[in-house]
């Protein structure tokens, strides 16, 4: 196969959610030569990158997406371990999560998997996380972007005291903060001083690629 196959092949894959395919495709790459940034940008990103805008004009829903996901995670795990350390080096260091008092966390795990897709370094801290453990992360890891999420109403203030604490001990103007889920809004966002309120996963990868 030429490197325009299997980076075909990789792309294909992810978007016909086949998990086999992807491994297969991105062992290939790797006996092949082809580089393996290279493979995750131009195979299994360009692929997601399709599922993600179908998703956005709702000509796929959830369980495609979760299934073309796992897909592009099984060519990752392959992949992944191929890039020298070095070439990581300035990639954004992102951690995704769900605030404390909520545990619906599919919206979270879609951002993490498209933020992946986009060429970020992500960290998923899980759901129903206190401010306190989200800026001990933070400030642990040296986190560029922070993206938050909430199903739930009540749970918002919680966004509010993470940015807050954030900012308490100094590490709000060195990062990117962004808030997601059906209550927020562009208004609240703007309110308790996150930088983009993420209309959906796709969006907010996009919005991040055109900040940073």
């Amino acid at each position: 196969m030429s490197k325009e196959e299997i980076l075909e092949a990789l792309a294909q894959a992810v978007v016909n959610c086949k998990a086999a395919d992807a491994k297969a495709a991105a062992e290939k790459a790797l006996a092949e030569g082809v580089n393996p940034i290279e493979a995750i940008n131009e195979g299994l990103v360009k692929g997601m990158s399709v599922i993600g805008d179908k998703y956005a004009a709702h000509q796929v829903y959830l369980p495609q997406v979760l299934v073309a996901a796992h897909s592009m995670y099984a060519g990752l795990d392959v992949l992944l371990p191929a890039i020298p350390s070095e070439a990581l080096a300035d990639a954004k260091k992102a951690a995704a999560c769900v605030v404390e008092g909520d545990v619906h966390d599919i919206g979270k795990n879609i951002v993490k998997t498209m933020l992946t897709a986009g060429g970020f370094v992500v960290t998923d801290l899980g759901k129903d996380i206190s401010p306190a453990d989200i800026v001990a992360h933070v400030k642990a890891d040296g986190t560029d972007i922070l993206c938050m999420s909430t199903l739930m109403t009540p749970t918002m203030d919680n966004m509010k005291a993470t940015i807050d604490l954030l900012k308490e001990n100094n590490l709000r103007s060195d990062m990117t903060v962004t808030i997601g889920g059906p209550p927020t809004s562009p208004s609240f966002a703007e309110e308790i001083g996150a930088n983009h309120r993420d209309n959906n996963a796709q969006d907010c990868v996009n919005w991040l690629k055109g900040a940073n």
